[in-house]
């Protein structure tokens, strides 16, 4: 795999001017991605942040094709340009190697995407799914999703008195997708860009459907300074609320076990969005979360050492 000076000597293909938020590691996310893949990639994005900033009429940031697509259809769009690439392949009118990326954010995944990126990955497409999971329906107001948290704030689950933000925990997307039996799955963040980069140029490469999570914090709707991004993305992972690994053919393999698990509230109280849990009589949630990020770490050791033995 090349090295992070590698890929900064490849030609940048999300173009600068584009809208985004400063701060903005979905974007972040967007470049690695881009870097990692090259330009002989088509890539399909459903409605959201990154479509609004990037595609804004008549211009557009992308230097490779790129399709717009709706919030429930980027892995079905995708999965049909591969599919006519294959048979174009077959008719002897095509020869060039083309890599196919889906993306969706976690409301175009989680939620009302689910449908279109499990047929996709259950017919077996060559493509690479990938979703920069900010949490929250940014792009619309900051709505809760199936990835957000649980104790966030955000405009449809306010903290208040008789209830303290979300009360559920997130949709276990990365298992499910494991689930579905694929070659490659992974958790990666732009916080780890080496990491991230490297598990992005195995998924292209892998004969069959691959899908990546990306955490990818946004600072406008998790409330912190802008200038912080990246490291808010690297203490996810440190106290191990985000655990970034990969499943090759059913093998996980954890690509970083912190030497010190940081505790959950370090994370927790540079953020805004969790700022109510703090109070005396919300703390309880704080230690209910610390609970449930030690029991998902202690079982993936645990399916670790299982798929390796």
């Amino acid at each position: 795999m090349p090295g992070l000076k590698q890929l900064a000597q490849r030609e940048e293909l999300m173009s600068a001017g584009h809208r985004a938020c400063a701060g903005c590691l979905p974007m972040t996310a967007m470049r690695q991605i881009l870097l990692s893949a090259g330009k002989d990639t088509v890539c399909g994005c459903t409605t959201g942040c990154v479509e609004v900033v990037t595609t804004i009429y008549p211009y557009t940031a992308w230097r490779t094709p790129f399709i717009h697509n709706a919030f429930e259809n980027s892995a079905a769009t995708i999965s049909g340009a591969e599919a006519a690439y294959r048979s174009l392949k077959r008719q002897g009118k095509i020869d060039k190697e083309i890599n196919f990326i889906a993306m969706g954010g976690d409301g175009g995944t989680y939620d009302i995407g689910l449908q279109a990126l499990s047929g996709a990955m259950e017919r077996g497409h060559n493509m690479l799914y990938i979703c920069y999971d900010n949490e929250a329906y940014m792009n619309t107001g900051i709505q809760r999703s199936g990835g957000t948290p649980k104790g966030t704030a955000t405009s449809t689950t306010p903290a208040g008195k008789v209830v303290p933000g979300k009360q559920q925990y997130p949709k276990p997307l990365t298992d499910i997708m494991i689930a579905h039996g694929i070659p490659y799955v992974a958790q990666a963040t732009p916080g780890y860009p080496k990491d991230m980069t490297d598990k992005i140029e195995k998924a292209l490469a892998i004969d069959g459907p691959a899908f990546m999570n990306v955490l990818a914090p946004c600072t406008r709707g998790w409330r912190y300074p802008m200038e912080e991004s990246m490291d808010i993305a690297r203490q996810a992972v440190e106290t191990c609320f985000w655990p970034i690994y990969e499943v090759e053919h059913g093998k996980i393999t954890i690509t970083r076990k912190p030497k010190e698990k940081v505790p959950i509230e370090e994370w927790l109280k540079r953020q805004g969005r969790f700022r109510h849990l703090f109070r005396e009589e919300n703390k309880h949630i704080i230690a209910e979360i610390q609970a449930d990020v030690d029991r998902k770490w202690e079982w993936l050791l645990k399916r670790e050492e299982l798929s390796q033995s």
